[in-house]
This record gives structure tokens, C-alpha cells and sequence, in this order.
């Protein structure tokens, strides 16, 4: 079983930009549904089908695919709700992590969050300056729940 420990925070300032590369995401779900959620996302010219389990603070269950990007795209445009989400991710690497900064164009434009894959529950990690508010397990922030 796949197993994702994740952490949210709001972001303030630039100061991450300088060392991030990005790419653009275009994802949407087949499900609203609080025990789980099947997610279709393009990544550039990459396809892929995501299942995730419910959020045990956090962590969850997460099972992820890659699937030909025709297909992904055929399925984001005739199955998944809307509104589809369209962020650009920036990925920053900070005292041996990477953090995933994500920049909102829709449905929510402006909104920038940071999150941070963690390699177990307890694990201990330097915060930069440019992380605020964490926002982990607030069902505003969760992306199904903006589309």
C-alpha cells in the first residue's frame, strides 16, 4: 500500500522563486467524495490517474499511475467535475528536501501553497521564511474540494 505524509502551509513573498523549476498542471476528479478521491492530472505531456484514501491527519493512503496523456486529457474534458484546476507547480529544493509550491490560475487565481512530502509522521524539518500559516487538514485548502 501506498502510503503519502504530507504537510500544507500558506505561502507569503518571492523569495522561492529564484530556485525553482515549474511545471504546469491541469487536474480534475471523477469523485466528491470525502473517503476518497480518483484524480486525472496532466503534467506537461504526462497523463496520470491518482486514487487517495482518507486523510488521517497527515497521512493517507495514495496510489498513483501514469496513464498516455490523450487519454488523461479526453477524460479531464468528458468525465471530471468542474471546474478543473490549473495551477503551475514550482518544486524547491530546501535543506534536503523539495518542496512543491503551488501557484493557483483556477478556479481560486492567486492562491499559493506550499506542501512538503515527509518520509514519516514524526519527521522533524526546517520551515523557510516564506512558509506561513499550516493549513494541513483544513478542508478549504483541499484541491478536490476547490473543483
Amino acid at each position: 500500500m501506498g502510503i503519502e505524509i504530507e504537510r500544507k502551509f500558506t505561502v507569503v513573498g518571492d523569495a522561492w522563486r529564484s530556485s525553482a523549476r515549474s511545471v504546469r498542471i491541469v487536474q480534475g476528479y471523477l469523485n466528491r467524495d470525502a473517503r476518497r478521491a480518483v484524480r486525472i492530472r496532466t503534467m506537461d505531456q504526462k497523463g496520470l490517474i491518482t486514487i487517495k484514501g482518507l486523510s488521517r491527519g497527515a497521512a493517507r493512503s495514495e496510489f498513483e499511475y501514469e496513464i498516455p496523456v490523450h487519454d488523461a486529457r479526453q477524460m479531464l474534458h468528458e468525465l471530471c467535475l468542474e471546474p478543473l484546476i490549473d495551477k503551475t507547480r514550482y518544486y524547491v529544493p530546501y535543506d534536503g528536501l523539495v518542496w512543491e509550491i503551488d501557484e493557483f490560475h483556477a478556479p481560486r487565481a492567486g492562491l499559493i501553497l506550499a506542501e512538503i512530502e515527509l518520509p514519516s509522521v514524526g519527521y522533524h524539518f526546517k520551515r523557510p521564511d516564506w512558509v506561513q500559516e499550516e493549513v494541513t487538514g483544513n478542508p478549504l485548502y483541499y484541491n478536490q474540494n476547490m473543483s
